[in-house]
């Protein structure tokens, strides 16, 4: 069965999507454990995820601002993409970096600027996904979406613990890191939506939170 290339597109974006949050979560734990860092601790960094259950506060802004030069050349929603994702791939290279000798406190804040660029690409790639697919593409692009993102998860839960038994984990972080490359190729590749609108109306803060809740 011939697969339509915009499927294609969604499935890896969505492997992207799906790639940073156990990074921030269950392996990031399974780190710190094998670092020694007591139970309370661990408890403490259930918080870093937070920015995923909160990303409608700022989703307007990102709907509504332009990136100087990005946007201009490669769209609005590429141009957040790509921001979005060079930041958690900077992140998790930080964390690469630190994350042997870094204090538990270090770690939590890399870990929530890694979550916060993830669920703020995650809001790009959603709206992303409904204006590049076709409406007959709606129903196949939601699950793509989910299947790419299952295997992001996979790929950042259980391989990153099975590399971790082979490498340390600062090498772990950076080849997770260097793997976001697959979404930043891929929006480039694929480009801006032909049907993102010229101008999106601007609404009232207590209109923005009507509509995101």
């Amino acid at each position: 069965l011939a697969i339509h290339p915009k499927l294609i597109v969604v499935t890896l974006l969505g492997f992207s999507s799906g790639l940073p949050r156990l990074l921030v979560a269950s392996t990031l734990i399974a780190m710190l454990t094998d670092r020694g860092v007591d139970t309370a601790t661990l408890g403490l960094f259930a918080n870093v995820i937070m920015p995923y259950s909160f990303h409608w506060a700022w989703a307007p802004l990102m709907d509504h601002l332009r990136i100087p030069v990005l946007t201009a050349k490669l769209g609005r929603r590429v141009g957040w993409i790509l921001v979005a994702q060079i930041m958690v791939m900077a992140a998790l290279f930080w964390m690469g970096i630190r994350i042997e000798a870094a204090s538990p406190l270090e770690i939590a804040i890399i870990a929530t600027f890694i979550a916060f660029f993830s669920a703020s690409q995650d809001i790009v790639i959603d709206a992303y996904r409904t204006e590049y697919l076709d409406p007959e593409l709606y129903g196949k692009g939601a699950a793509s979406g989910v299947f790419g993102y299952r295997v992001g998860m996979l790929v950042a839960g259980a391989g990153a613990l099975a590399m971790a038994d082979i490498v340390h984990w600062g090498v772990v972080y950076f080849v997770m890191g260097a793997l976001m490359l697959v979404g930043m190729i891929t929006v480039l590749i694929a480009g801006e939506p032909k049907n993102v609108p010229e101008r999106i109306e601007a609404h009232s803060p207590g209109e923005w939170f009507k509509e995101a809740v």
